[in-house]
């Protein structure tokens, strides 16, 4: 059945024939009756009124000049209303639905002046009829063309709301899309400046190292083993988070002065939490475990994490909403865990970035995590509010 559905709508004007052609059968029995010239007057109209129906959708303003033809010359010649005056019907609820205005003015008029000019035509002895039941005939040649006309206007108006609708969607689509990359363009440009930080401090390390070994090189061989294998630890740490800095596009400039502040880790949570206590959200703050030094990367994006996270709940939570931060050491990955008991948050905001643009917050924590190598959860809190679960590795890769 749908395969007949999709064929039939490929084909509009294969249905319009065949309504034609049974259009036409009827109309041959109609038009029998006639006799001599009036019968063949009356066959030419019936072709070009099935023409009419054939054709509606291929060319509907030629068909409604056809028909307003056709219709003047069953005035003229007396061809009484039949089957075929069908057509008038069709073509005028074609030509209102269609984005031509002056036709559809044209066959409006046409709808409303065509009935009256028939009735006039054919009426029986109207000098002896009351004067109501000529204007209630003519009201009920009228009503139908008229009520076509409305309905194919309506389609049109549809159509016009629909097509308008899909424009909008796809340029909201479009649109959406191109916010998105652009969130994760400005995201990873704001890691490779944050990461270049650590890996510049590694260096400087390592160049600091490096140039005492070389002064005591001979004075202190035991300080000079401890330089080196200081440069050696910190060197394979900036390795691990050069590799990290590969597919990362660089962009911005150097800031103001030259100069880089240091990056914030674990060791500032509690201060970026009292931060948040004192604007007016309760956080529960708990550490488990034995705490242990970090990779660089690794805290700076344990503290992104925590900050954009309490920074939604502030924002996305509701009034009386409580935060609790969880961070606990294992032995080979960091977990961390923050969620709260508010209202949660749209699907939007966690599964793509966002319809409206407040998901961005949460583009940025996967791809912070993603440059770790760590795995991110986020999404609502069974019974309310939101959660995210991040599991970050403590050893670089190899």
């Amino acid at each position: 059945m749908q395969r007949l559905y999709d064929f039939l709508r490929r084909h509009p004007t294969g249905v319009d024939t065949f309504w034609a052609v049974l259009l036409f059968g009827f109309s041959c029995l109609w038009i029998a009756a006639f006799d001599g010239a009036k019968l063949i007057i009356a066959a030419v109209f019936t072709v070009g009124l099935c023409l009419v129906v054939a054709l509606r959708r291929k060319a509907p303003v030629n068909m409604l000049l056809l028909t307003a033809a056709i219709g003047v010359g069953q005035l003229i010649f007396a061809i009484e209303p039949y089957a075929g005056d069908f057509a008038m019907f069709v073509i005028t609820y074609t030509v209102a639905s269609g984005p031509v205005r002056w036709a559809s003015r044209c066959a409006l008029a046409g709808a409303l002046l065509g009935p009256a000019l028939s009735a006039w035509r054919y009426a029986d002895e109207p000098a002896t009829r009351p004067v109501w039941q000529s204007l209630f005939f003519m009201a009920l040649l009228t009503v139908p063309f008229v009520l076509a006309w409305v309905l194919g206007d309506s389609m049109r108006t549809r159509r016009a709301y629909w097509a308008q609708l899909e424009e909008k969607a796809a340029r909201l689509e479009k649109e959406r899309e191109a916010q998105s990359r652009i969130a994760v363009a400005a995201e990873r440009a704001r890691i490779a400046r944050e990461l270049h930080d650590v890996v510049a401090h590694n260096v400087s390390v390592m160049v600091v190292q490096a140039d005492g070994a070389a002064y005591v090189l001979d004075a202190a061989p035991d300080q000079t083993r401890q330089a080196l294998e200081t440069i050696s630890g910190t060197g394979r740490q900036a390795l691990a988070e050069m590799r990290r800095l590969l597919g990362v596009l660089r962009s911005g400039e150097q800031p103001e002065g030259g100069e880089y502040v240091p990056q914030p880790g674990v060791d500032q949570l509690a201060d970026l939490i009292d931060q948040v206590r004192g604007a007016g959200l309760p956080v529960d703050f708990r550490v488990e475990g034995e705490p242990r030094p970090l990779p660089s990367s690794v805290e700076l994006t344990a503290y992104r994490i925590v900050q954009e996270a309490l920074t939604n709940t502030r924002k996305h939570g509701g009034p009386d909403v409580g935060a609790t931060v969880r961070l606990a050491y294992r032995d080979s990955d960091l977990d961390l865990l923050v969620e709260d008991d508010g209202r949660g948050a749209q699907h939007e905001l966690y599964e793509e970035g966002g319809a409206d643009g407040l998901g961005h917050g949460l583009i940025g924590m996967r791809e912070r995590v993603g440059m770790v190598g760590g795995s991110l959860n986020a999404g609502p809190r069974p019974g309310g509010g939101f959660r995210i679960s991040a599991v970050l590795p403590l050893k670089p890769e190899r």
